[in-house]
């Protein structure tokens, strides 16, 4: 397998880049009188970050599949040698 990332560092590993983010959002909506209301982008922001958090979920499900089915065919290559012996 070339990905071993254990699936609870999955949803970890961009923490730090999304409270930069964040934070960045926030600084440039109070500074840049845009069009929306600031209530408006932190529900906007919101949205975004529960939406993130959904896929980074699905993102680690398909991850923990993909070694999963590797896995086995490793197993099944070992018993095909086998049976080949």
């Amino acid at each position: 397998s070339t990905t071993n990332v254990p699936e609870d560092d999955a949803p970890n590993r961009y923490s730090r880049t999304d409270r930069t983010t964040y934070s960045r959002y926030s600084r440039d909506a109070n500074s840049s009188g845009s069009s929306l209301p600031s209530n408006a982008l932190e529900k906007r922001i919101e949205e975004l970050e529960r939406e993130l958090a959904k896929e980074r979920q699905e993102n680690a499900r398909l991850m923990k599949m993909t070694q999963d089915k590797e896995e086995l065919i490793g197993k099944l290559k070992e018993e095909i040698d086998l049976l080949n012996r």
